[in-house]
């Protein structure tokens, strides 16, 4: 199959972004360890529903006009830019719900559909996706791709999305890794919180 090696670059570029850790890993983790592993998990499903988002506008040829419009982006920029801040507000205001040692942990969690409303805006907002999809749908795939080549890239990358990030939740939920977080939740609140509201800043005064 001739579209096999375009394929696994765009893969690869992708991963590689996806590690890359950002406002979504932050979240990610926030969420894994203020709530659980299935919130953690549900997050990631909003990570890959959000950044179909980007992958559809792109298709649509509209991502050029995002970026080449002040308006739009920097509405998009101020909307996440905005959304990350309020959250690390929350983290930060948020009270610790550990127990005592010897009692049963008890947490209130959130509904899948929040968690996954969490992360669907976190990427849909983000700017930087914006920029990096669309350097990828110019730069690296052809116009020429046919759509069923366009449509298996596009379901890769949602789902290396919701794998890379569920893991991320699965890691920082195992049993040793939850003791210590339960044990500082209140630091770990403030500390990712602040990390938030710092990124918020950061890309609601970043050019483009």
């Amino acid at each position: 199959m001739s579209y096999i090696p375009l394929i696994i670059t765009v893969t690869l570029i992708h991963l590689l972004a996806v590690i890359s850790p950002g406002p979504d890993f932050i979240m990610c983790v926030r969420n894994a360890l203020t709530y659980s592993r299935k919130t953690g998990i549900y997050t990631a499903i909003g990570f890959g529903a959000g950044i179909s988002v980007h992958i559809f506008y792109c298709l649509a040829g509209l991502a050029l006009v995002i970026s080449k419009s002040i308006l739009i982006f920097n509405t998009i920029k101020l909307l996440g830019a905005a959304y990350l801040i309020y959250i690390g507000v929350k983290s930060i205001l948020s009270k610790s719900s550990v127990l005592e040692v010897g009692q049963e942990t008890k947490k209130e969690d959130i509904s899948a559909l929040s968690a996954i409303k969490i992360g669907f805006l976190t990427n849909a907002l983000n700017p930087k996706a914006t920029l990096f999809f669309l350097s990828l749908f110019t730069m690296v795939i052809s116009p020429e791709t046919p759509g069923s080549i366009l449509a298996i890239m596009s379901i890769i990358m949602i789902a290396n999305t919701i794998i890379w990030f569920s893991l991320v939740s699965i890691f920082f939920t195992h049993k040793k890794i939850q003791r210590v977080f339960e044990k500082s939740q209140n630091i770990f609140n403030k500390t990712l919180g602040g990390l938030l509201i710092a990124l918020g800043v950061k890309v609601a005064v970043s050019e483009k």
